[in-house]
C-alpha cells in the first residue's frame, strides 16, 4: 500500500510576482503590506536566533519564556497586518493594551537592575547582547514598514504601539545581558 503523499511546501502561486493575504487578497509581492509582515517575520525569525543563543548561560534564561511571547505576539502582529478586510481582521488575536503593558513591565524589572545610562553606547559586548541588538534593529524596521500601514488605518495603532515598546524592551534586554554577563557597555567615542 501507497502512502498518500504529503501536501507539498510550494504552490507556485508565487512565481509571477504575487502573493496571498490572510484574508485571500491577491496583491504583489513589493506591496506595503507584504513588506511590513515580512519585516515582522524576520523579526520573529531573528528572536529565535537569541534564544538560541541563550541557551548554555542559565543566568539569562529566565528572559526565554518572555521571547516565547513575543515571538507569539509577533505571529499575530503579521497576521493582522497581512489582512485588509474588516471582517476576517475582527476574528484574528488583536494586540491589547495588556499585551503592550507587559512589555513595559518587563522593561522596568531588567532596567532595575542596570546602572543609569549617561551615554551612548554601542551594540557591543557579549555576543548574546549583541544579538539583542541586531534584533532591535529589525525591531525599529518593522516600525518604520507598519507605520506605512498604520498611519492609513488606525486598526494597526496597537501593533505599532506594540513594535515600539519591543525596540526599547530589546534595548534594555541587550544592556541586561551585558550587565549579567560582566561585559562593560562600549560607550560611544566622538572621534
Amino acid at each position: 500500500m501507497t502512502t498518500p503523499p504529503k501536501a507539498k511546501i510550494y504552490t507556485r502561486t508565487g512565481d509571477k510576482g504575487t502573493t496571498r493575504l490572510v484574508d485571500g487578497s491577491c496583491v504583489e509581492k513589493f506591496n506595503p503590506r507584504v513588506e511590513a509582515y515580512g519585516t515582522v517575520d524576520e523579526l520573529n525569525s531573528y528572536i529565535g536566533v537569541v534564544r538560541s543563543s541563550m541557551a548554555g548561560f542559565s543566568s539569562l534564561m529566565s528572559l526565554d519564556p518572555h521571547l516565547e511571547k513575543i515571538q507569539n505576539e509577533l505571529f499575530n502582529i503579521g497576521s493582522l497586518l497581512a489582512t485588509e478586510k474588516d471582517e476576517v481582521f475582527k476574528i484574528l488575536p488583536p494586540i491589547t493594551e495588556e499585551q503592550i503593558r507587559h512589555l513595559e513591565i518587563q522593561i522596568d524589572e531588567l532596567t532595575v537592575e542596570l546602572p543609569e545610562l549617561r551615554n551612548f553606547i554601542l551594540p557591543a559586548g557579549h555576543i548574546v547582547s549583541s544579538h539583542f541588538h541586531v534584533a532591535r534593529t529589525c525591531c525599529r524596521r518593522s516600525e518604520r514598514r507598519s507605520a506605512e500601514i498604520a498611519v492609513k488605518d488606525d486598526r494597526y495603532a496597537q501593533a505599532l504601539q506594540y513594535l515600539n515598546r519591543l525596540s526599547d524592551y530589546l534595548f534594555v534586554a541587550a544592556r541586561w545581558v551585558n550587565f549579567k554577563m560582566g561585559q562593560s557597555e562600549v560607550l560611544w567615542k566622538k572621534t
